[in-house]
């Protein structure tokens, strides 16, 4: 098995685990709205283009989520001071509260799937877990 096999075993593994959380939430707000809110709270404010860019949507596709999310209270929208034609989307503190409460209730939804883990095998998820953030972040970085 090559490398590169792990890796993407590693990628559907995450994302069947993150289409069961759905499922066992019952998530009715849809996952750009989290993933938004994870890139802003990362990576702080940003341009609409950018953060589609690192969401890797459409621009009219965020915009429309953005709005909706502002609508919400969730984010806010304000022009870019370098350039008018912008707009600058930042996490509003209730955009932050709500992120903090989705995590929590995804934690313990996902908990009991992991319950039998022992010590070994806790050291090796968090270590899978600090390599993909870590190499994850520099791809975000880079663009």
């Amino acid at each position: 098995m090559q490398h590169s096999d792990d890796i993407l075993r590693l990628l559907l593994g995450a994302h069947a685990l993150t289409r069961m959380a759905a499922l066992e939430t019952h998530a009715e707000a849809p996952a750009a709205q989290w993933r938004t809110l994870v890139l802003l709270r990362d990576n702080g404010p940003q341009r609409i283009g950018d953060l589609a860019a690192l969401s890797r949507v459409t621009q009219p596709g965020l915009t429309r989520l953005v709005a909706q999310m502002a609508e919400a209270g969730l984010v806010e929208r304000t022009p870019d001071p370098d350039d008018s034609r912008a707009t600058v989307v930042s996490s509003t503190d209730a955009g932050q509260r709500a992120l903090d409460e989705w995590l929590r209730v995804l934690s313990d939804a996902l908990a009991p799937r992991f319950a039998d883990l022992d010590d070994e095998e806790w050291a090796t998820m968090r270590r899978a877990a600090d390599i993909v953030n870590a190499r994850t972040r520099v791809t975000e970085a880079v663009r």
